[in-house]
């Protein structure tokens, strides 16, 4: 529109330029330069009004490409928070998987574990054993500590018939004679206490084991026998407190 405004005036200089020149001209030749001046003008106008328009038109294109960007600026934006939510909740779900998985996991683990082997040590021995296993044993055991020899020696044979192959073997067996010398059952205590040994010559209790057989044969008036196992206990296991002892009756004995 200025440019309008600029050219109209320019165009309108020039009209009264011509007018005062009139004088110098004749009047036809001065109507035809008027005729030309305002084609002029109207062309002027024209191409003024049209380059308008054109701006306009820019204008509006350009404003609704801009409305058209906003919009999609706004709907990534709200794209984006729904994404956020959703991985927020994705977050939240996977902790609540893990922890569930944790319980289950722990949760297993209790109900196994009175199923699982555990670690024992009986006599200087340590050893894996099952948990039905040690619970017997320990319950055989328990009686045989009450002083219920019978009863003891009872609980003692089943746990070996029930567990032939196990590493409570030799400890069971010592105990089993121990119950058996205690009612007097010198000939039942003997087998026993020479099973272990041929069993686990290296076992702690196998010297304990050779001086209770000499002990055994002695209630059985078998002091020939039991010389002879008490010498052989002080050259087997010279170090161990069962030979010292044989020491002594062999002592007496002769």
């Amino acid at each position: 529109m200025k440019i309008l405004r600029q050219t109209a005036l320019s165009v309108l200089l020039c009209v009264a330029t011509t007018v005062s020149m009139a004088g110098i001209f004749d009047d036809e030749e001065a109507r035809r330069a008027i005729l030309d001046l305002r084609q002029r003008v109207d062309a002027i106008r024209i191409e003024s009004e049209q380059a308008a328009g054109r701006a306009n038109e820019d204008t509006t294109s350009l404003r609704r490409s801009l409305l058209e960007l906003q919009n999609q600026i706004e709907g990534l934006r709200s794209e984006m928070a729904k994404l956020r939510g959703t991985n927020e909740q994705l977050s939240r779900d996977v902790s609540e998987m893990q922890r569930r998985q944790k319980d289950i996991a722990q949760g297993l683990d209790d109900r196994l574990r009175p199923f699982e082997p555990v670690k024992v040590t009986v006599d200087g021995h340590e050893f894996m054993a099952e948990p039905a296993e040690k619970r017997d044993y320990d319950a055989a055991f328990s009686v045989f500590r009450k002083g219920d020899f019978p009863a003891a020696q009872t609980a003692l044979v089943d746990f070996l018939k029930r567990y032939p192959q196990t590493a409570y073997g030799p400890s069971a067996l010592f105990w089993l004679g121990n119950a058996q010398y205690a009612t007097r059952d010198y000939k039942e205590a003997m087998i026993n206490f020479r099973s272990l040994i041929a069993r686990s010559p290296e076992h702690l209790r196998a010297p304990e084991a050779v001086l209770s057989i000499a002990n055994c044969q002695i209630e059985l008036k078998d002091m020939r026998g039991a010389r002879k196992t008490l010498d052989d206990l002080t050259k087997a296991y010279p170090q161990s407190e069962a030979a010292i002892a044989a020491k002594e009756r062999l002592s007496r004995l002769k």
